[in-house]
């Protein structure tokens, strides 16, 4: 099992439990109320013919056993907490054990108030219906399994009842058949029928559990590849870019492709930010950068890392447009624009900037191991481009491009003013390279 999965997993089993506290504290809920209506019952028709059921014994074994139920669920809740914030899973064995003594709750009030009752009575009373609120929260378990066995505990203990009371040939055990004599309530496929019901219910209730764990993995896993995006492009990837590597799946996996690099550096930098504090550099850095990422991501390009006082951006990798060259030329003079206007209207200093593109093939994807994966373009089109940026301090230039741009560019960025530097030697390369000024 891979890093991602095993924390893939851990997400899924602390949701898991969040979703189990959620469920027991809506039954908790539940049973409050149901002592409030039960005792306001009691206390308002005590005396009322309507309520001649009720009697003593059995709202006492009603309110006992809810109360009980009350306390129970709030204690599992309170482990299930403890476990949670101790980064423990809820054992499987318990999650079983917590679902048939929640389900067996209704069994244990038809038990006792058949004690007062003719069972027929408390078998068709609310107390049944009691099964089908555990069996839809038990969907809050996410898990099908367990879904089942709840519908499958009650199914098994009200058909168990029924026949104790009833009788597998039909006839009140222990007298009171007068009452259910001729009617469905004295035929066992009555109660079979209904049983059957509490077992469908639980299956659908699987279901139900079952889309609602596939929905919380899939969001999960959304999530896990946006962070995986941001983990290997940082923050400077345009939209469009963003939701291209997303539909890709899950590896960014290794390709050839033509690319055009570009490299910027702001010129003498070092003696600029000479008698200036670590913040004042820092915010220069942040106005500078933040006018580069916004012209970059405009042209669909990206910044593939920060380097100092400069950086190193991409266009055709990972998504290529067809005008990468044209888009890079675009972008170049534009960032050339906007760092000019930044220090017109006084939010930077009178700066300069150096910038060299290149374009030819070269390798893209992701470079690393599982637990540290980085986006890289490779290739000697990164080194040229390099190179190229530098070449600006000698010629005193701010954008410098390669033959092979101006070449791969539209016949539109070519009429554009440019000047022939001529064939340059560039350190690190044997033959020398056709330059020209942009600007």
């Amino acid at each position: 099992m891979t890093q991602s999965d095993a924390s893939f997993e851990e997400h899924l089993a602390r949701e898991i439990s969040l979703s189990e506290r959620m469920r027991m504290a809506i039954l908790a809920g539940f049973s409050g109320v149901l002592i409030v209506i039960y005792g306001l019952g009691y206390a308002l028709f005590l005396k009322n013919n309507l309520l001649r059921f009720l009697t003593p014994a059995v709202f006492f074994y009603i309110i006992g056993i809810i109360a009980l139920l009350l306390c129970y669920e709030l204690f599992i809740r309170y482990l299930i907490g403890r476990w949670l914030r101790r980064r423990k899973g809820v054992p499987g064995a318990l999650r079983y054990l917590n679902a048939f003594v929640e389900t067996s709750v209704p069994s244990i009030l038809i038990l006792l108030v058949s004690r007062e009752l003719n069972p027929v009575y408390v078998l068709q009373s609310p107390l049944g219906l009691l099964y089908a609120v555990f069996i839809v929260l038990a969907t809050l378990r996410l898990d099908f399994r367990l879904c089942v066995f709840t519908g499958l505990v009650a199914a098994v203990e009200y058909v168990a009842l029924s026949f104790a009371y009833i009788g597998a040939g039909g006839g009140v055990v222990g007298g009171g058949a007068s009452a259910a004599a001729g009617t469905p309530f004295d035929a066992p496929p009555f109660y079979l029928a209904k049983g059957a019901i509490l077992l469908l219910a639980g299956l659908a209730a699987g279901f139900v559990a079952d889309q609602l764990k596939r929905r919380v993995t899939n969001a999960y896993r959304t999530l896990q590849e946006r962070q995986r995006i941001v983990n290997a492009f940082g923050q400077q990837v345009s939209p469009a870019i963003v939701e291209h590597l997303l539909k890709a799946g899950p590896e960014i996996a290794s390709a050839r492709s033509f690319v055009c690099v570009m490299f910027m550096d702001i010129r003498n930098f070092t003696p600029l930010v000479e008698r200036k504090s670590p913040e004042e550099i820092v915010a220069l850095q942040n106005l500078v950068f933040a006018e580069a990422i916004d012209v970059v991501n405009r042209n669909h390009g990206i910044i593939n890392q920060f380097l100092g006082d400069g950086f190193m951006a991409t266009f055709g990798a990972p998504l290529a447009s067809g005008r990468d060259c044209d888009n890079a030329l675009v972008a170049a003079r534009e960032l050339v624009d906007g760092i000019r206007g930044l220090s017109e209207v006084g939010r930077i200093p009178p700066i300069t900037i150096g910038i060299g593109l290149h374009a030819g093939e070269a390798v893209s994807g992701n470079v690393g191991s599982a637990l540290r994966k980085q986006y890289s373009i490779t290739g000697n089109v990164v080194i040229l481009a390099s190179r190229i940026e530098q070449l600006n301090k000698h010629f005193g230039s701010q954008i410098l491009v390669s033959g092979e741009v101006l070449a791969a560019a539209d016949a539109g960025e070519r009429a554009r003013s440019h000047e022939s530097l001529g064939p340059v030697r560039v350190k690190g390369r044997e033959a020398p390279i056709e330059i020209y000024r942009l600007a």
